[in-house]
């Protein structure tokens, strides 16, 4: 019983962890589970691929109800798996392969029709689906057809035809003319056209190249996008904060208006004594100018003051009869 009680908590320790790691496990493939979040499989057949691939959207009415699983090869035809959520798809229903993109990306449209649903599993005919035309195989095509047209050949042709039919009437001649020299102008335009069809052979080449460059780019777009507008956001926040504050101090003032009026009113007086007495510190300080000067002068000699006293001697006493004397010095401190 002891061994049992030990055994117990580790049991269930490692059962709680078994499951952890299986719901871990199943949140990564929880468009396959059977119940949650199931979606439905159909397949479509289509005469070519036409740049469509795996992971490619459905489209149901320009809305996303799906995605492409798998795009394989069946013989003369092209078998392409996809699957749908949350969306009714009738026996009737059409499908094409729509361009998403200049860059050529591809996605797979729905056309539901029908009465009945279509059951999962189900594919989807040759007859019922369409395939689009690809431009930039076309003139890549063009390109190559027209480079191995012999255009000097090809006036010489016209011209000989042209004099073939010298004798026909004026009408089928002038016919032939016409066709004759607009092979003579091919010919003479021909190096203008290779180097035209190239240049947009090497466009289409670039552009189908750096694709996953533009689809970066686009990407880091709309998180730009995202950042600008949690940005927006958080000044909207603070914007509403800042509101909040404002009010809060409104409210402050208003409830002790009745404390701070006196004190306001009492500083505005303080200032007014100040201002009207302006004048008079100004004018005392003028004043104090001078007296300070001749202060500095008195007592600029050391620890004592110089002093003159004047009318001692008689008047009219010659020079020579006066005492030579230093003038006469008080010291601050008694000297």
């Amino acid at each position: 019983m002891i061994t049992q009680s030990r055994r117990g908590p580790v049991a269930l320790g490692a059962i709680g962890l078994f499951m952890v790691l299986l719901v871990t496990v199943s949140m990564f493939f929880l468009d396959s589970l059977p119940i949650i979040g199931a979606s439905t499989k159909f397949t479509a057949e289509f005469k070519e691929a036409a740049g469509l691939r795996q992971g490619a959207e459905v489209r149901i009415a320009g809305v996303k109800v799906g995605k492409v699983s798998d795009v394989r090869l069946d013989g003369d035809k092209v078998l392409v798996d996809f699957n749908t959520r949350n969306a009714w798809v009738g026996d009737e229903t059409t499908a094409a392969i729509e361009i998403k993109s200049v860059l050529g990306l591809k996605y797979m449209s729905l056309d539901p029709r029908g009465d009945d649903t279509l059951s999962p599993g189900d594919t989807i005919p040759l007859a019922r689906t369409t395939s689009p035309y690809d431009v930039i195989e076309a003139f890549s095509a063009a390109a190559s057809t027209i480079g191995e047209i012999d255009t000097t050949q090809l006036a010489e042709s016209m011209e000989v035809l042209a004099d073939a039919f010298t004798d026909t009437p004026a009408d089928i001649r002038a016919s032939f003319d016409g066709v004759a020299r607009l092979s003579e102008t091919l010919a003479k335009r021909d190096q203008e056209l290779k180097k035209l069809f190239a240049a947009t052979k090497q466009t289409t080449q670039v552009l189908a190249d750096r694709s996953a460059e533009f689809e970066k780019l686009l990407a880091n777009g709309g998180q730009l996008l995202a950042e600008l507008n949690n940005r927006q956001q958080s000044i909207a926040l603070l914007l509403d904060g800042t509101k909040r504050v404002s009010a809060e101090l409104s409210a402050f003032v208003r409830d002790n208006e009745e404390q701070i009026r006196p004190t306001l009113e009492n500083l505005q007086a303080v200032v007014n004594i100040l201002n009207d007495n302006l004048d008079n510190v100004n004018k005392t300080l003028e004043l104090a100018a001078p007296f300070y000067g001749i202060y500095a002068d008195v007592l600029g000699n050391g620890r004592w003051f110089d002093a003159v006293v004047v009318n001692l001697v008689p008047p009219g006493l010659p020079n020579s009869l006066l005492p030579d004397r230093p003038p006469l010095r008080t010291g601050i401190g008694g000297h």
